[in-house]
């Protein structure tokens, strides 16, 4: 009889502590080794890292990394945070014009778009979750 693998999921509770992004994308890194899915972890850890550093630069309250497996070879890779509000670069009603040359800031919600498969974003859990699928 043929085995099916269960699906997985991880949350990694953060700390609003600017050394949380980089614990974050070390736990990425080893969760989805620990799951065959190494192939996925430049992407995924570029999409991590957009989402965890604006939830670290945007809101004041903890914040939270969500990993979990999707159709074979697939992952979503979602951060939450306590900030109920969704930009609107995030909802698919405005596109995010490339910003200024000399600018520092506004590529990485373009950027995630750009690496994601599918993307999204909504109101849960007294806050938002943020969240793009990689891979297959």
């Amino acid at each position: 009889m043929p085995t099916v693998a269960p699906p997985w999921s991880y949350t990694l509770q953060l700390p609003h502590d600017p050394r949380a992004p980089r614990i974050a994308r070390v736990t990425l890194r080893t969760v989805l080794g620990a799951h065959g899915l190494g192939e996925l972890v430049p992407t995924a850890e570029l999409v991590a890292a957009e989402l965890l550093a604006n939830a670290h630069l945007h809101t004041t309250g903890p914040y939270a990394l969500r990993v979990r497996a999707a159709e074979a070879g697939r992952l979503r890779v979602g951060v939450w945070d306590t900030d109920p509000w969704v930009p609107p670069g995030l909802t698919g009603a405005v596109v995010l014009d490339a910003p200024p040359d000399d600018s520092e800031n506004g590529r990485g919600l373009p950027l995630v778009r750009a690496c994601a498969s599918a993307w999204g974003a909504g109101a849960v859990g007294g806050g938002k979750l943020v969240w793009a699928e990689c891979g297959g």
